[in-house]
């Protein structure tokens, strides 16, 4: 069996180090690719991006948190390119509007001016708790994420705030959708929880998804329960 083409996004401050288990565990079956969004500063433009640089005309397509909404729009703009989806730990609506909004608006800006004023690694032991589960907060990993965030600067942080304030509606994509499709999420994800992946199945034509749990897990799928996340994509990608 050949391999297939794997392109895996990234969230948000994440790079490569969110992903290294599944490049190394699903080696065998797929020759896989990391896009880097740079400074760009809409999901639109990190999708024609991602569109860009994919080394093969068509391609197996995962995406991670804001990934996952990076994912979507490629969809949306080339559906002939996308011969499966997974999609983790992520959401498809976009900014709430009134008060909701300005309060999302207002945390978000909170943050860059910390990131700003202290730097980013000051910044991530602030906002990265609520994106593990609660007993790898302190530990290990908690200091990988933090020097994954430590690599991004309030420049890209910045742009990358203003893409998920002006992240669209990915509702009508996932209606839209005509590939097999793998929704993932951490149990205990408490920033883009299990119960939106449910409504996200929902939406998806029948048939066509699979929604999976990772227990003790946080937002941080891919790097707190990494096998488990691995063995997930694999039953996708031979599916």
């Amino acid at each position: 069996m050949s391999k297939q083409a794997l392109l895996l996004l990234p969230g948000l401050l994440c790079d490569e180090a969110v992903w290294t288990h599944q490049q190394r565990a699903l080696s065998a079956i797929a020759d896989s690719f990391v896009p880097d969004y740079k400074s760009l500063d809409s999901i639109t433009a990190m999708a024609e991006k991602v569109l860009r640089d994919a080394p093969t005309q068509v391609f197996a397509l995962a995406g991670h948190s804001m990934g996952g909404r990076v994912a979507l729009e490629v969809v949306r703009m080339a559906p002939q390119r996308v011969s499966r989806l997974a999609l983790l730990d992520t959401g498809f609506e976009p900014i709430a509007a009134g008060e909701a909004g300005e309060q999302e608006r207002a945390k978000r800006m909170r943050l860059l001016d910390i990131a700003k004023a202290e730097g980013m690694r000051a910044m991530g032991k602030q906002w990265a708790p609520g994106m593990v589960h609660p007993d790898r907060v302190n530990s290990p990993l908690f200091d990988d994420i933090l020097d994954m965030i430590e690599r991004r600067t309030p420049a890209e942080f910045e742009a990358q705030i203003n893409a998920l304030l002006g992240r669209p509606d990915a509702g009508p994509v996932l209606a839209s959708l005509s590939c097999p499709t793998s929704l993932i999420c951490g149990r205990q994800d408490a920033w883009s929880p299990y119960a939106r992946h449910e409504v996200m199945q929902g939406m998806i034509p029948a048939s066509l998804a699979t929604l999976s749990a990772v227990e003790d897990s946080g937002h941080m799928s891919t790097m707190e329960r990494p096998d488990a996340v691995s063995a997930l994509l694999a039953q996708w990608l031979l599916r």
